[in-house]
């Protein structure tokens, strides 16, 4: 899936899905992913999305993976489940990620969910710097 590195961090997604993982100090921007031009249009395709949600700005972090990011992130709002994200009303999208390919997605789940809460925390700012709710974007 490409490169992903921050200051010449040494993260790298490899082309059979695998990843390598250096010692660095700042969480990694992602060079070839697929941005939607607009999520509305991307919203229901195929492939996958990494998304995290939270009750608040600076709240506690859901990282989760869907195939369909709207009807997951409704699930998450109407409550469906009896899991984490309704024990702490964890309602508010506030970062999403799609991939081509739901294995990638799926991979860079995994790592996310490893990663320290600061770094979660500055790709969240650096996609959006007011922690806003985006579901309605995704409509």
């Amino acid at each position: 899936m490409g490169v992903c590195q921050a200051g010449g961090s040494g993260f790298h997604f490899l082309q059979n899905g695998g990843f390598g993982l250096l010692a660095w100090a700042h969480p990694p921007s992602c060079a070839g992913l697929s941005r939607a031009s607009t999520p509305a249009q991307h919203a229901r395709m195929k492939g996958g999305w990494v998304y995290i949600v939270t009750n608040r700005p600076n709240g506690i972090l859901y990282t989760g993976v869907t195939a369909d990011l709207a009807r997951r992130i409704y699930e998450h709002r109407t409550g469906a489940g009896a899991g984490f994200t309704q024990r702490y009303g964890l309602h508010r999208l506030v970062y999403y990620e799609r991939y081509e390919d739901i294995v990638t997605a799926i991979q860079r789940e995994k790592n996310v969910k490893h990663w320290p809460r600061a770094w979660k925390a500055r790709l969240i700012v650096e996609f959006n710097e007011d922690w806003r709710d985006l579901y309605d974007d995704l409509a």
